[in-house]
């Protein structure tokens, strides 16, 4: 399914797309990105149990700032949500040296590549394996991943991701939903 808009307006038909093509498929995990909680929230509505939130890192927009409320973070937490709050995955220090001395570092090359499928496309690929790596899905199994263009979720993708160290040997192996452009 190709949307003809991004963002946040799409949230409600991307995880209704993403839970049925789960349960077609007998996936069981989702990973989510989500920095308020609102498209986890959603996704609970489904009946989904093995759900991991992976959240901006501590400090992403303001110094020191966690995004997500500790009301909001309590809550998923009693819904058997998994809350991973860390380091971006295509971020982290290459970003640090783009910002202090320019040009562009390989972990953003890769960014930039997958942000040709979309900006969703790349969160998906990134949040899965950010996930994978803090132990919070299984290791060798599809997982649906849902991701978006600023808020909300607009696109997943079925996924097989490996660790960071061995990132080239994931497998998108589906775009359920992402939008156009």
């Amino acid at each position: 399914m190709y949307w003809d808009k991004a963002g946040q307006e799409n949230t409600e038909k991307t995880i209704n797309l993403a839970v049925k093509r789960a349960k077609e498929l007998g996936i069981e995990d989702f990973v989510v990105a989500s920095n308020t909680g609102q498209t986890v929230l959603k996704l609970l509505e489904h009946s989904v149990n093995n759900i991991v939130c992976v959240t901006h890192q501590v400090g992403f927009r303001n110094p020191g700032e966690d995004e997500m409320g500790f009301e909001m973070r309590e809550r998923l937490q009693k819904a058997g949500v998994k809350i991973l709050t860390t380091t971006h995955l295509f971020a982290g220090v290459d970003r640090a040296l783009r910002y202090q001395f320019g040009g562009l570092y390989p972990a953003e090359i890769i960014a930039m590549s997958l942000r040709m499928l979309g900006q969703g496309v790349k969160v998906g690929v990134e949040i899965a394996v950010m996930a994978l790596d803090a132990g919070l899905i299984p290791y060798g199994k599809d997982v649906i991943a849902i991701g978006g263009t600023g808020q909300g979720a607009d696109t997943a993708i079925l996924i097989k991701p490996e660790h960071s160290a061995k990132i080239f040997k994931t497998q998108i192996k589906e775009i359920i939903c992402k939008p156009k452009a």
